[in-house]
């Protein structure tokens, strides 16, 4: 009995500790970062890594309760094929901030003065990704959750003895990666609220950090599709 309960705490640490490594992991940060650097409110960056971590924690319960029910396995394929979305995600939202930062950068607007004269000038705008639905960083989490970190927990389910304790895992992964991201996007927004207040290099903060994850997402790309052979 207590060597059971010894083998349930390991496993349940290991799962927290798991989940706080997937924080960290590359792709999680630079994809974050993006959302991060538009925004000058420490609040709001700490909840994109909260609502990250919950998206993530959602996909990997599903998908984490077929495999314990059906007793499934991960095909390597499937793994790396999860691992390419990433890179395609990564990509896209890296040219989504670069266009949007520079597009919102400067603008031509039309105003009518006295006796109807209408001229035009360059105004300039801070972009914010407020302009929309709020909750894309908990979409990113979800895609992330079947990725990096997130198969060595699922390829961990396969051993655990029922399936409770299997959700259990999967939850408490959920909560250590919940609190490793919060952490990890505090931190971030701090140096970069600082720059932001200086006016233009707000404006190089943000296509920096696009750039950032738009060539990572292309070296995912080229790491997985070719030097792992997803395509061959």
């Amino acid at each position: 009995m207590a060597n059971a309960i010894s083998q349930s705490i390991a496993l349940f640490g290991l799962g927290f500790v798991l989940g706080l490594k997937h924080a960290l992991d590359a792709d999680h940060v630079v994809a974050l970062s993006t959302f991060v650097s538009q925004t000058r409110s420490l609040k709001q960056s700490s909840w994109f890594g909260i609502s990250w971590g919950m998206g993530h924690t959602l996909t990997l319960s599903l998908v984490g309760l077929v495999i314990l029910v059906f007793r499934l396995t991960v095909p390597e394929k499937l793994a790396l094929a999860f691992e390419f979305l990433v890179g395609i995600l990564l990509v896209g939202l890296g040219a989504n901030v670069i266009r949007r930062t520079l597009q919102g950068k400067l603008h031509l607007h039309a105003h009518a003065q006295g006796n109807d004269v209408v001229h035009t000038h360059r105004h300039a705008h801070r972009w914010s990704p407020f302009h929309g639905p709020t909750h894309a960083s908990f979409a990113v989490g979800m895609v992330h959750g079947l990725a990096g970190s997130a198969a060595l927990a699922l390829l961990v389910l396969t051993t655990v003895p029922s399936v409770v304790a299997g959700l259990l895992f999967i939850l408490i992964f959920g909560a250590g990666s919940i609190l490793g991201m919060f952490i990890t996007t505090t931190l971030i927004a701090v140096p970069l609220q600082m720059v932001s207040r200086l006016g233009r290099m707000s404006t190089t903060v943000n296509v920096v950090a696009g750039t950032a994850s738009v060539l990572l997402g292309i070296f995912f790309m080229y790491e997985i599709g070719v030097v792992n052979a997803l395509f061959f």
